[in-house]
């Protein structure tokens, strides 16, 4: 079943837009009718990037510097005048050693990638989502919901995810609604090309997890905030 949103005269905002899911996100708010304002330390025009340009504004920025943050929200507002939603989808994914193995490189790079990013973003764009009484969306991880071997500092840092979310959304409750969703893994080149004998047919499309987050920002998820949203498919 196809839904279609509407967010005509609506400003997204959506953080890691060169990568797969955060393009994916980008594109539907952008089929939705959404002025949509991409952020990523990586500019569409480089290799590794997958968002279309025609499809956003885009804003370069280190997105765990807070003056970087700052600067780019506020050129967002000043481009386009508000901000209806915040997609924070920057993150990135270390296997690893024990815990008594792991750098502290790695450690403060997973943390600070998938944490400091989405709190920065997130307190820089508040004031203007109390504005307009808009929502956000985290990407945290079905993995933050237990310890395990191997990856522990990602783990921790979407259930931190996870936290802050909720607590976004007490903090805020009848103004901006808070909610994050919880992938399980996504179906992108870079988890082909890590996995290769797995299967790949259980994994989930970005586009799919791209309609979870449109409608976690919608008017049809009005009465939702601070919850925890799987989106495993059959992985």
């Amino acid at each position: 079943m196809h839904v279609d949103y509407e967010f005509a005269d609506s400003v997204a905002v959506v953080t890691g837009a060169s990568g797969a899911l955060g393009s994916a996100v980008a594109a539907a708010f952008d089929a939705a009718g959404a002025t949509v304002a991409a952020i990523d330390v990586v500019a569409p025009s480089d290799e590794d990037a997958l968002l279309n340009p025609d499809t956003a504004a885009f804003y370069e920025a280190d997105l765990t510097d807070e003056m970087a943050v700052g600067d780019a929200i506020e050129a967002i507002v000043d481009d386009h005048g508000r901000i209806d939603a915040l997609c924070n989808v920057a993150g990135t994914w270390r296997g690893g050693e024990p815990i008594e193995e792991t750098d502290l490189e790695e450690f403060e790079l997973l943390f600070d990638v998938n944490l400091k990013s989405m709190f920065l973003t997130s307190k820089h764009a508040l004031p203007h989502l109390q504005n307009s009484e808009g929502a956000i969306v985290s990407v945290s991880a079905r993995s933050s919901l237990e310890g395990g071997e191997g990856d522990g500092p990602y783990r921790a840092a979407k259930a931190g995810v996870r936290l802050l979310t909720e607590t976004i959304a007490e903090e805020n409750r009848g103004t901006v609604r808070a909610n994050a969703v919880l992938p399980s893994v996504i179906d992108t080149p870079m988890n082909r090309e890590m996995m290769p004998d797995a299967d790949h047919d259980a994994w989930v499309d970005p586009a799919e997890i791209a309609d979870v987050v449109l409608f976690l920002c919608s008017e049809g998820a009005a009465v939702t905030s601070g919850a925890a949203v799987p989106v495993y498919g059959e992985a």
